[in-house]
């Protein structure tokens, strides 16, 4: 199946994204002492996922801990990743699959919590394509941002109609180029993250058409890079869970700060109605370790990678001590 590069301005913009975390690396330094305190640096990428660190970011909740943090956001997950196993950012704050596929690349992929879960998925389409069902994308051009949760999704969206992504022509696209694609009729239909739904039904207009699917529960992870110590993830997770609670008590308040954080990416409108869509708490489950096999399998077949996926590997890959210091009733994984 065709695999076409994102358009060079998107590469563009992650190189300076990239430089500006190295940037900042060199002016606050990256390291910190065992006991957690100093500068932190963090690479994101879906805000709403995240929406406790940046509560935490907005309401300056780190320094209780005695960090000085530097949250940046990145237009995905695995560049998020990117940046963490590059050495840009001490932790990062990505999707399941990301850190799987680096997982079985061989790649220094520690997993120190289990941050939110999200299962509100959107085949995007026109009218004037036809399609009903999932069923009906056999045969069509279908553009997804490859490496991502969204791909899974929609290979879980295509295995829910008995088909593979052999079955579509797959159109590897940024994730803010599919609504374009989709508007010029370059796909017929596309998948990606939910900050871009509207974007696609303004660019449709009245072609818009969509089938939601919830059978695919996306989980951002909290990963820690090698030069992030145990005292260090501890002392974040202490504050991401000071902001979940901060949340939970003025949703509405949080919700803002949120706005307020991502300065313009994120429109209230937007906010308000998906942020209550995504389950927060960060934990390490038997679940999440499930469901992670289930990743690493379908990473291997579908993407040819060389590591072991089963659970006692991908276990491996968990680190629970940062988290069982900061909350040990969160841990539940043998």
């Amino acid at each position: 199946m065709p695999r076409h590069r994102p358009r060079t301005a998107a590469g563009l913009l992650l190189v300076g994204l990239l430089s500006l975390l190295a940037a900042t690396a060199c002016a606050t330094g990256t390291g910190t002492g065992t006991d957690g305190r100093g500068a932190v640096s963090l690479a994101g990428s879906d805000q709403l996922a995240a929406a406790p660190l940046y509560l935490a970011q907005h309401r300056s909740l780190w320094s209780a801990e005695g960090l000085a943090a530097t949250v940046t956001t990145l237009p995905t997950g695995r560049d998020a990743l990117n940046a963490v196993l590059g050495g840009q950012a001490q932790f990062g704050v990505v999707g399941d699959l990301p850190a799987v596929t680096a997982a079985l690349s061989g790649r220094d992929v520690r997993i120190v919590a289990d941050l939110s879960r999200f299962s509100d998925w959107r085949l995007l389409t026109r009218t004037d394509r036809a399609i009903p069902g999932f069923g009906a994308l056999k045969g069509r051009k279908v553009g997804v941002p490859q490496g991502t949760n969204v791909e899974y999704a929609l290979s879980r969206m295509l295995a829910s109609a008995q088909l593979t992504p052999a079955d579509v022509t797959v159109v590897n696209l940024a994730p803010n180029q599919v609504a374009p694609a989709l508007a010029r009729g370059d796909v017929d239909a596309g998948v990606t993250f939910p900050s871009f739904y509207d974007a696609a039904r303004t660019a449709l207009g009245a072609r818009y058409a969509e089938l939601p699917f919830s059978g695919y529960t996306a989980r951002t992870l909290l990963v820690a890079g090698p030069s992030a110590s145990d005292g260090t993830a501890t002392a974040v997770l202490r504050t991401v869970l000071r902001a979940q609670r901060a949340a939970a008590a003025d949703p509405a308040a949080a919700r803002a700060a949120v706005v307020a954080e991502s300065k313009g990416a994120l429109q209230a409108p937007y906010v308000e109605t998906f942020q209550p869509r995504y389950t927060y708490g960060a934990s390490l489950s038997p679940e999440l370790l499930a469901d992670l096999s289930d990743e690493a399998a379908w990473a291997k077949a579908a993407q040819a990678l060389p590591g072991t996926a089963d659970r006692s590997a991908l276990r491996a890959r968990l680190h629970p001590g940062p988290l069982r210091a900061a909350d040990p009733a969160a841990v539940t994984v043998n």
